[in-house]
């Protein structure tokens, strides 16, 4: 059931709450999807956990009305959301772009998030987005600079774009089963609900260019020059990437447990793609519990 709230920016979130005990999860969706695909996750997880899961703007039942152009837009909607349902202190957990939203988060609003879950996350240092420029030639791929040049590749903008635009449902299930659910598949019923779910989205472009200049390490690439906030992330967090992750590189997430230090600790999900959730939920919902219930402290390191 989808609640919403209105933010004083203007935006309406929408946002799934499943009632639960005093500790309160706040988890945050990725590109191509929105609180739904958290659903098997969001039944997994103890009871003693209160979750929200919101749909960030331009996702899911959430408002589009102002473009947004970095992943710092979706973070000052999380905080204006976390304030509008008066939420003080939760643990995070960020699931790909979600990841960076979250990251974004903690560096900017210290004290709300108490511990924070990275689970195939994009990098502290962005994700980088290659465009044709229009040209429709895979050999003539270059790092993208401006939004207009995301916003015109045909190799990933304008495919995917068509894909909503003509709700093609075929096609967008092409693509995740050649990325994500390489080896396991939700159910049929289920893999219909989320492909009607990734419809939703209204900020494909956005997103991709949002990802493509964000950059809160110290190292500065082509780009961006790095911001250096990953240093005012100070609690503990656990970084999960599954080993056989097509979406986000093992050299990604190397680079986010270099940026992130001593606070991070790293778990690789065995025989886990980029959706875990749908790979192997007991593990993935076995980690986490472990992380949170002994918070963070002296987490076993596993490689």
């Amino acid at each position: 059931m989808l609640k919403t709230v209105q933010l004083s920016n203007g935006e309406t979130l929408a946002y799934r709450k499943r009632q639960g005990g005093e500790h309160v999860l706040l988890l945050i969706h990725g590109n191509m999807t929105s609180s739904k695909h958290w659903d098997v996750l969001i039944d997994s997880l103890d009871e003693k956990y209160t979750i929200y899961a919101i749909d960030l703007r331009g996702f899911g039942g959430s408002s589009y009305h102002k473009p947004i152009s970095t992943i710092k837009d979706f973070s000052d909607d999380v905080k204006l959301f976390v304030d509008a349902i008066q939420l003080k202190q939760f643990d995070m957990i960020g699931w790909s772009t979600g990841g960076a939203v979250s990251m974004q988060f903690v560096a900017n609003y210290p004290g709300y998030c108490q511990r924070l879950i990275l689970l195939a996350s994009a990098s502290t240092r962005g994700y980088p987005f290659y465009t044709d420029l229009g040209t429709s030639n895979q050999g003539s791929l270059k790092r993208a600079f401006t939004y207009n040049e995301v916003l015109v590749d045909t190799s990933k903008t304008k495919l995917v774009q068509g894909f909503y635009d003509s709700k093609n449902a075929q096609g967008l299930q092409s693509i995740w089963n050649a990325l994500i659910y390489t080896h396991q598949q939700p159910s049929t019923e289920q893999y219909q609900q989320y492909v009607e779910d990734m419809l939703t989205q209204r900020n494909l472009a956005e997103v991709y260019h949002a990802l493509n200049v964000f950059n809160i390490s110290g190292i500065d690439n082509e780009v961006v020059k790095g911001t250096h906030e990953a240093q005012q992330i100070t609690i503990p967090i656990l970084v999960l990437r599954g080993d056989r992750d097509y979406v986000i590189t093992e050299e990604m997430n190397d680079e986010t447990m270099l940026d992130l230090g001593a606070n991070a600790q790293f778990v690789s999900l065995k025989d886990c793609g980029h959706s875990p959730l749908i790979d192997d939920l007991p593990q993935l919902t076995s980690e986490i519990e472990a992380f949170l219930e002994i918070g963070g402290k002296n987490y076993a390191i596993k490689q």
